[in-house]
């Protein structure tokens, strides 16, 4: 990303970070979102049939609740164009391997990161009445909730990004670029198990909602001028 982008986007995920004025951060948010994926579409049309080979890093989550930051983490990268593996437990915490192109990467870095210390606000700032019961599968399941709207809003920033973009023949390189980023997982992971996660909580409609406060304001985005990072290892593979 170059620096000029780099900078206002990690200014405006800092607001939105710092903010406990949920209609900020919803701006700041929605700004941030679609300069990211704006400039996805950019790349690649830059980058053309020339394009580097994918790169892959390995991320992991320390607890408390390692396997939802884990999802998370996976759910952002997926949106935005790479492909996330939950490879279980090890150096400390859940580890989830992505794989992407070098430029997707980055750009799911930027916005996890940022995302997993406005979930954990967010988690922190709910108030449960003394003696809820099952206030652990609550906060769980408000966690869900929270990543599935996330992946939900950053998905149809991606989508809006390439729909405006306007550039002949890009979605057959955006397929390309998948079938690339699959053959590179294959290399690694021939034998790959699907599994879907449960909750039995009931805070996910909350969680929605505050996934959704992420990046409500799109009529602001649409009259706005333009539309700490994760630790890991690039090119590194599971132990």
């Amino acid at each position: 990303m170059n620096h000029r982008t780099l900078e206002r986007v990690r200014k405006l995920l800092a607001k939105a970070e710092g903010t406990d004025n949920e209609h900020e951060r919803a701006t700041f948010m929605a700004v941030a979102s679609a300069l990211m994926a704006k400039y996805g579409i950019e790349q690649v049309t830059l980058e053309g049939p020339r394009r580097a080979a994918p790169e892959n890093r390995v991320v992991t989550l320390a607890d408390p609740w390692a396997r939802e930051k884990a999802r998370l983490v996976s759910l952002v990268a997926q949106a935005l164009r790479c492909r996330p593996l939950l490879i279980g437990r090890g150096d400390g915490g859940q580890r989830v391997h992505v794989f992407g192109f070098a430029a997707d990467l980055e750009r799911a870095d930027l916005l996890a990161t940022s995302l997993l210390l406005q979930m954990a606000r967010g988690l922190a700032g709910i108030e449960l009445p003394a003696g809820f019961p099952a206030a652990r599968a609550y906060r769980r399941s408000w966690m869900l909730g929270f990543t599935d709207e996330v992946y939900r809003l950053l998905s149809a920033a991606e989508s809006e990004a390439l729909r405006q973009s306007g550039t002949a023949g890009t979605e057959l390189v955006l397929a390309d670029r998948r079938a690339e980023v699959e053959r590179a997982v294959a290399e690694q992971y021939p034998r790959i198990r699907r599994t879907v996660p449960r909750t039995s909580g009931t805070g996910y409609r909350d969680g929605v909602e505050a996934g959704r406060r992420a990046d409500l304001e799109r009529e602001r985005l649409r009259s706005s001028e333009g539309c700490t990072p994760i630790s890991s290892a690039s090119g590194s593979s599971p132990t």
